[in-house]
This record gives C-alpha cells, sequence and structure tokens, in this order.
C-alpha cells in the first residue's frame, strides 16, 4: 500500500464527507457537508515526509469544523493564523468570475474583463505577497490609489473590489474580517474642488444641423452623418448603434425599431427595447424606411477605446464639431458622443413627455434619468415659465 493510499485510509476513519487530494503539488483538505463540497489547504507540499503532520492538521481541522467553526476559518487557526494561501484567493477569484457571468447581474464578458478584473488581479497579487494586507481597508487603499479621488474609476474600483470581498465572506467562508467596509466615501474621496465633471452637454437642434451639414461630403462623412441621426432621433447610447434591428408589430404589420442591447453593471441589467423617434427640428430623414431597405451604411464601430471613442476620433478632425466645442465652451459646457443622446432626452421634455416615458425610451431607469439626464436648457427653462406666466394671466383676465 503506498503512503497515499494509507493517508486516505486514515482520513475516511473521520466519517462520510471527508478527505485529502494534491493540488497544486500541496495538500487539501475535502469536507462535503450535505453533499456541498467545502475546501481549506493544509500548509504543506505533498510529499511522503508530510504525511504524518498532513493527517494530525487534518484531524484537528475536523475537531474544530465539529465545533462550528468553518473548514476555512478552521484551517487558518490550525496552520497557525498565516494569511490565506495562494491557492485560497486566485481560486475564489475564478468562482466569483464565474458567479458574476453566469448567475448574479450576469455581467458580460466584456465588462468583467474593463471593470473588473484590473483591480481584482491586483488586489489577488497584493494578497498572495510577500508584504500582504490583513484588513479590506489596507487592501483597498493599494488597489485605488493611482486614480483620482472621487473619480468614476476609482469608485467603480472600490465597489467592484467590495463585491469580491463580500463575495470571499459569504460565499468561501473567509473570515469575517475581510467583509468590505459599509461607508466607502474614505475611500473613493471627492474630487478637488477646482475640478470639473467630464459630463457632456446636449447640443440643440440647430446644432445638431449644423454639425451634420458641416460633415465631409465623402462615404465616411455619410456613414457618419447615418450615426449621428440615430443616435439623435433614437437617444441612443453610441455602443446600441451595433444593436439596433427592423421589427414588424405582428398585429398592425408596421414596422419600428429594436434595440437588443443590454448593459450589465453591479446595478442589473438593462431590458432590450422598442425605440421611439423625435425628430431632429421636424426633419424628415425616413430613418426607419432606410435601415429597413439597407440604404444606411454606419460606420466601423469597433476599437479598443469603445462606439464613443471611435466617433470622437473622426468628429475631432471636423471643422464644424471644432466650431461647437469653442461654443459651447463659452456657455460652459461640453460636447462628445452622449451629447446627441442628451439632446433627445432635452427634445422629449420639450414636447410634454413626462420623465418616465422618456427614461423608458432612453433604456434606463427613472432614478437614473432624473439624476443624470438634461430635462431642459436655460433657454428652455424660460420659456417654461414665461409660458407658465402667460396661463397664470390669461386665467386672471
Amino acid at each position: 500500500m503506498s503512503w497515499e493510499e494509507g493517508l486516505d485510509t486514515q482520513i475516511k476513519g473521520f466519517g462520510k464527507g471527508w478527505s485529502l487530494r494534491k493540488h497544486r503539488d500541496r495538500f487539501l483538505i475535502i469536507h462535503r457537508p450535505g453533499g456541498v463540497q467545502k475546501s481549506a489547504p493544509l500548509g504543506l507540499k505533498w510529499h511522503e515526509s508530510n504525511s504524518g503532520e498532513a493527517f494530525l492538521r487534518a484531524e484537528q481541522i475536523r475537531k474544530l469544523v465539529k465545533k462550528g467553526l468553518s473548514i476555512k476559518q478552521a484551517s487558518k487557526k490550525v496552520i497557525g493564523g498565516s494569511s490565506l494561501t495562494e491557492e485560497d484567493w486566485v481560486g475564489a477569484l475564478y468562482r466569483f468570475k464565474e458567479q458574476k457571468i453566469k448567475h448574479d447581474t450576469n455581467i458580460s464578458e466584456g465588462t468583467w474583463k474593463h471593470d473588473y478584473s484590473p483591480v481584482l488581479k491586483m488586489a489577488v497579487a497584493f494578497l498572495v505577497g510577500k508584504k500582504a494586507p490583513t484588513n479590506p481597508a489596507d487592501l483597498i487603499d493599494l488597489c485605488i490609489r493611482e486614480w483620482e479621488p472621487g473619480s468614476p474609476s476609482r469608485k467603480r474600483r472600490t465597489n467592484n473590489l467590495c463585491q469580491f470581498l463580500a463575495y470571499c465572506v459569504e460565499r468561501e467562508d473567509y473570515s469575517s474580517s475581510w467583509y468590505p467596509p459599509n461607508n466607502r466615501k474614505t475611500h473613493i474621496g471627492r474630487k478637488p474642488a477646482n475640478v470639473k465633471t467630464q459630463k457632456v452637454d446636449a447640443l440643440t437642434d440647430e446644432e445638431l444641423l449644423f454639425l451634420i451639414d458641416g460633415m465631409p461630403q465623402t462615404p465616411a462623412g455619410a456613414r457618419w452623418v447615418a450615426a449621428i441621426m440615430i443616435m439623435a432621433v433614437y437617444g441612443l447610447r453610441p455602443v446600441e448603434l451595433k444593436h439596433i434591428q427592423v421589427k414588424t408589430n405582428k398585429k398592425t404589420k408596421e414596422p419600428y425599431l429594436w434595440c437588443n442591447y443590454q448593459k450589465r453593471a453591479g446595478a442589473g441589467v438593462t431590458k432590450p427595447r422598442e425605440l421611439m423617434p423625435l425628430a431632429v427640428a421636424g426633419q424628415n430623414w425616413n430613418l426607419l424606411w432606410r435601415l429597413q431597405n439597407d440604404e444606411i451604411d454606419l460606420p466601423s464601430l469597433q476599437g479598443k477605446g469603445g462606439v464613443g471613442d471611435a466617433a470622437l476620433k473622426y468628429f475631432k478632425k471636423r471643422a464644424a464639431f471644432k466650431e461647437l466645442q469653442e461654443k459651447l465652451a463659452k456657455r460652459g459646457e461640453r460636447i462628445g458622443s452622449y451629447s446627441f443622446r442628451h439632446s433627445f432626452s432635452v427634445r422629449g421634455h420639450q414636447k410634454n413627455i413626462d420623465a418616465g416615458s422618456v427614461a423608458t425610451a432612453m433604456g434606463h431607469s427613472l432614478e437614473t434619468h432624473l439624476r443624470s439626464y438634461p430635462w431642459a436648457t436655460s433657454e428652455t427653462t424660460k420659456e417654461a415659465f414665461r409660458k407658465a406666466e402667460s396661463i397664470a394671466i390669461a386665467n386672471r383676465a
């Protein structure tokens, strides 16, 4: 009988569900209470010379588990309070990814790579290093210090790292000392008072037409004109240009434009939706008919920075765009690839469409709409008050 077989026989004496196995040249103890597998390291290399110590540690872990500790808590206690091993953190990261993509909020592989993977790989590298942080606060600070305080990137990295730590405690039975802090403001911080937000602003219908008229009379220019028109008329995110299709209503037989894009994030998933048009300055560009008959060619929407960056890269070379940039800068505003979507929001409210309906048409919640999207410009606000005053005067007459 080999030493492995002899050790296996001894471990089976613990009772049903206990076993040892080799994992990356190290001992791993397995427990399957109720058919659910739990595992923990023994802190020993897989070798015959360590078999006696492996049995003793396994026996101590079994006794602690019987007293109510999780197998990982027992392992840490038996090993001597050492930090969790590389296998633990790396394995937890792999399982967390599976949880996020296949369950939970069902994020996309692209969202994982862009929003989660960079900060979590950095965190694991710190955790398995020689001077590993021993608490969540120190770990978070190490992983976000390169980003500006109060920035969206810093906030996103903090929140995603906290999701991972919460998962490790709740699903992997890590020590509760690794549970992330409820108050994350001290980590995220605030933007300096002299730093302006990078939010973009809406264009008026006249400015939209000016930009469209200023596009080059070339095949590339025509493709980007079509992209601007569709984003402005239907209130699309730039990336949604890749996810539109013409469908037919089964009852009325009327065509309509559908967006099958689903924005996956920690807060949830946006639903595919029927798109509602709002004409720019009464212009009839026949977008639906042209899309239905394949008479619109859109630009290549691929690129490292996404559709929004591809659009800006093209627009910034155009004289009309530069002129609008200067014009908006004088009124303290910015133009960007989301300006066409913001213009849709303003246009909807100018037509007295309620906020909930505009939010639904744009594919986000009412809360998001009220917090992040423009209802009006200063001019339309003045006009609304002038209109209200006129009605009041008429009623008094």
